[in-house]
């Protein structure tokens, strides 16, 4: 069997050929008349007009010897079978030589192909075109994967996402899938009249989230910046000041840490703020959101993912999240010690990442919503974990957050945004205290946002979610969603 290095001088000859015969293998234009598509689609109102048609794509497959010959092409929105007869003297599109016989000395799969000929049906009752002339539009120098068997090794899979794409129909749905998912969001608030922004996504101080953000440097300002890590939460709300009711944006955040079924460090979320409403009219909101999301891109509303069913049809139940983690844990995540945390950490067998409070509280809970299918809303997060929400009146170590939990993991984030300036700088200075002594995951004081708040922001709120959501209705790791996600070298 020959090495890829050698097929691939074997097609270099045949780029050789090509010019010898004044043929260039990689022309700019086409003669396009119809797409498959189309001709799939349409094939006996086309045929009946017994006119020639021009079609182009990717030669799939060839087989055939002699003087007949068959292929498929594929121009990415349907597959059609061509048919070449030596006898019917085929020509090579403004070209005097005889197409056939150029075909057979230099066309191979994955040669991007332009032909002409009229619509027939074979013997075995197959649609199909008989071609009169033909034209090499790009000559491919390495063989596509055959199609039975495809890519299977995963890192190969992500490197050529083009070939993954074109040899799987599965996976270039999804990725379908995936775009009508974004453009159902965007619809959704489009509709209810909220306002699409954009907001940097290069900051001097990052906010927005807890997470480690990737740093890097701007030459001309001689200034130290991050990649955000939430899509401008600190600046949206900035345009609830500026007097505008209802904005969102969707847009890639960045956040330098690990990865997992659910982690990447470089994604796409969606985060909306509504002025004059409060958590509970997010809830509601979201709520919809999903529900049209699930009807809309998957036809469904019942899913079963990572070991969880769940039905976003049903009422989403509240849970409290100090209950919850006292009921699985025996914790009180607002009385009990930092000792008694990390000793049933240690007793439950659960790695955590500092030893603060905060990253102590949420490492019970995130033991305790593994055992959460969903969908529900937790709701009522101590103002440790909270450091952007307003207080519940009558229980002030708590907020007015939510979560949506499905399949044991959180899939948005939302609550009634903190507007007291006062209370917002406590909390900025408790998270500098984090991150003063080693919690990367702290949050950043951006002290022009609190001055923002002390020219008053009505009250509002907010909330957030991202391409995780799409992988848990899809039933797929994170990594899988994306189309090209990051990869290491190749060493």
């Amino acid at each position: 069997m020959a090495s890829p290095e050698e097929l691939r001088e074997v097609r270099l000859q045949k780029v050789d050929l090509l010019r010898q015969n004044n043929i260039d293998p990689y022309p700019a234009d086409t003669n396009k008349t119809h797409s498959i598509s189309q001709i799939v689609t349409e094939f006996e109102s086309i045929s009946n007009q017994n006119q020639n048609v021009t079609i182009v794509g990717r030669i799939m497959s060839m087989r055939g010897q002699g003087a007949i010959l068959f292929a498929d092409l594929y121009d990415g929105t349907g597959r059609f079978q061509i048919v070449l007869k030596k006898d019917d003297a085929i020509s090579y599109t403004g070209h005097d030589v005889d197409g056939f016989e150029i075909f057979t000395e230099t066309a191979d799969t994955g040669d991007f192909i332009e032909v002409t000929g009229n619509l027939f049906v074979t013997k075995s009752g197959q649609n199909s075109l008989e071609v009169k002339g033909w034209r090499m539009l790009t000559k491919s120098l390495l063989p596509i994967p055959d199609e039975f068997y495809g890519l299977k090794d995963q890192d190969e899979r992500y490197r050529k996402r083009y070939l993954d794409i074109l040899l799987d129909e599965e996976v270039k749905d999804l990725f379908v899938k995936k775009s009508k998912f974004w453009d159902v969001t965007r619809s959704f608030f489009k509709e209810r009249e909220f306002l699409e922004v954009e907001t940097p996504t290069l900051e001097v101080t990052t906010g927005g989230a807890e997470a480690n953000p990737f740093k890097t440097y701007h030459n001309d300002f001689d200034l130290n910046v991050y990649l955000r890590i939430s899509v401008g939460e600190l600046w949206q709300k900035r345009l609830m000041a500026a007097g505008l009711e209802k904005v969102f944006e969707i847009g890639r955040i960045y956040r330098n840490e690990g990865s997992s079924p659910e982690h990447v460090q470089e994604f796409t979320n969606l985060e909306f703020y509504w002025a004059y409403a409060d958590y509970r009219d997010c809830m509601q909101l979201t709520q919809e959101l999903y529900r049209k999301i699930a009807t809309e891109v998957f036809g469904k509303t019942e899913f079963t993912t990572r070991g969880h069913t769940f039905d976003l049809a049903v009422e989403w139940p509240e849970i409290d999240y100090v209950s919850e983690v006292k009921n699985q844990t025996g914790i009180d995540p607002l009385l009990d010690s930092e000792e008694s945390m990390k000793a049933k950490l240690d007793e439950l067998g659960v790695k955590y990442e500092g030893e603060n409070r905060e990253r102590l509280v949420d490492s019970l809970w995130k033991y305790c919503r593994k055992n959460i299918s969903g969908p529900a809303f937790l709701v009522n997060h101590p103002e440790l974990v909270s450091p952007l929400s307003k207080q519940l009146p009558d229980r002030p170590h708590q907020t007015q957050r939510f979560q949506i939990i499905l399949a044991g993991s959180e899939v948005g984030n939302g609550f009634s945004e903190l507007n007291d300036p006062v209370k917002q700088s406590e909390r900025f200075d408790i998270q500098e205290g984090l991150l003063a002594s080693g919690d990367a995951e702290a949050m950043m004081k951006d002290e022009e946002f609190i001055e923002m708040l002390e020219y008053g922001m009505p009250p509002a709120c907010g909330f957030g979610f991202g391409e995780r959501l799409f992988s848990f209705l899809a039933d797929k790791p994170i990594r899988e969603v994306q189309i090209f996600p990051l990869m290491k070298p190749r060493e």
